[in-house]
């Protein structure tokens, strides 16, 4: 199901004609966006303007799952069980952690997803529009080329020729910003060689490259130290966690984000290279509308 409707799409949902669609996105009254001289139609902004304009009674939401969806971090993965959070987690990577936010088939969803001068607020926004989300940083963390044991002669992506490189899923941030620089070092997929299965998380990039199963991986560089990693620092990024405002006053995320906050939590940043704590709890978007 695509994230847009057509002109089409949005008249049979609405049982109106299309020449009513056009005047309602002239008169700025739907959420559209003008693509290659086409009118799209966000779906979960659709979503959010038709309860926005209900009237009657409002009946109870159903309970959001208990689930922390998105890209994987080592140091959240940790913190949900030291915390006895009693929540579950459900890692493959930040966009489908998105569409699992938007379905609401999860409470939350970490994120670190690079835009052009800020980190996920553009794409939580294009998932979800203005819905009742919070966008909380969790913290700062290295980015950049994993190394297995032995390896040598790896210090950027024009490096990575003939390489055996594990890879993440195309969910994943991490496979986007990777394809991204690669790219810029004018190489392709092609020249490299990657592995056939797909890491999931990066504890699963950071074990196929201390197995030796291949050579390089973009992972993070807190993995480094405990699976016995060389590690080229390339980013820093910001990771975030997108919650429903009904969600986060509920015990669950509440127990987590003050053990987050705990000294336990910033020692086991410490053991951990490259995490930075200082922004954490930082309010990056709050979404308005109830």
């Amino acid at each position: 199901m695509s994230d847009y409707l057509t002109t089409r799409e949005l008249a049979d949902l609405l049982r109106i004609g299309e020449r009513k669609v056009y005047d309602l996105a002239g008169s700025g009254e739907v959420p559209c966006v003008r693509a290659v001289g086409k009118l799209l139609f966000p779906r979960a902004e659709i979503t959010a303007w038709l309860n926005a304009s209900r009237s009657g009674p409002q009946m109870a939401e159903p309970p959001l799952p208990p689930i922390i969806a998105g890209s994987h971090d080592p140091l959240l993965d940790w913190a949900l069980r030291e915390s006895r959070s009693e929540l579950a987690s459900f890692y493959d990577g930040s966009y489908d952690g998105l569409t699992r936010l938007a379905s609401r088939s999860a409470q939350a969803a970490g994120l670190h997803i690079r835009e052009d001068d800020d980190w996920n607020r553009t794409a939580l926004r294009a998932a979800v529009g203005e819905a009742p989300v919070v966008l909380v940083e969790i913290a700062e963390r290295q980015r950049g080329l994993l190394l297995a044991p032995a390896i040598k002669g790896v210090s950027g992506f024009a490096d990575l020729a003939g390489r055996r490189v594990a890879l993440r899923q195309s969910s994943a941030a991490s496979q986007h910003e990777f394809e991204t620089r690669l790219t810029a070092a004018g190489l392709t997929l092609q020249d490299i060689t990657p592995l056939p299965t797909r890491a999931r998380t990066e504890e699963e990039l950071a074990i196929a490259l201390h197995d030796g199963k291949a050579d390089v991986g973009f992972g993070l560089g807190a993995l480094a130290g405990l699976y016995g990693l060389d590690f080229v620092p390339l980013a820093v990024e910001r990771f975030d966690l997108a919650v429903w405002r009904r969600a986060w006053f509920e015990p669950p995320l509440q127990r987590l984000m003050h053990f987050l906050a705990s000294p336990a939590c910033a020692a086991r940043a410490a053991e951990l290279p490259g995490y930075d704590l200082t922004g954490l709890g930082t309010v990056h978007h709050n979404g308005a509308s109830g």
